[in-house]
């Protein structure tokens, strides 16, 4: 067994992995679906961001530095993050 803090800290663990599955999966879902005529709705989303779809830009001079953050969010990442999160408290996540 476990002490308390590091089971927690596998918790932790697990549900970082959950997400970043979950991800994955909803970008690879999106990609393939976007092709199929009955699973577009799957690739369906927007971006948002700070700098989208240009950067903002410091020019020094001697050095220009450009800022951009982008989210892009669909329908088949919130699915599957949805999902990841619902195999985390299934699984033994946080009650």
């Amino acid at each position: 067994m476990l002490p308390a803090g590091k089971d927690d800290m596998k918790k932790d663990f697990l549900l970082v992995f959950y997400l970043i599955a979950g991800v994955i999966i909803g970008s690879l879902l999106a990609a393939v679906s976007l092709n199929v005529q009955w699973l577009s709705w799957l690739a369906f989303g927007i971006d948002i961001g700070f700098g989208y779809p240009s950067p903002a830009l410091l020019d020094l001079a001697v050095l220009q530095l450009s800022f951009g953050v982008r989210l892009s969010i669909t329908v088949a990442h919130v699915l599957s993050i949805g999902l990841a999160i619902s195999l985390y408290n299934r699984k033994g996540g946080r009650r």
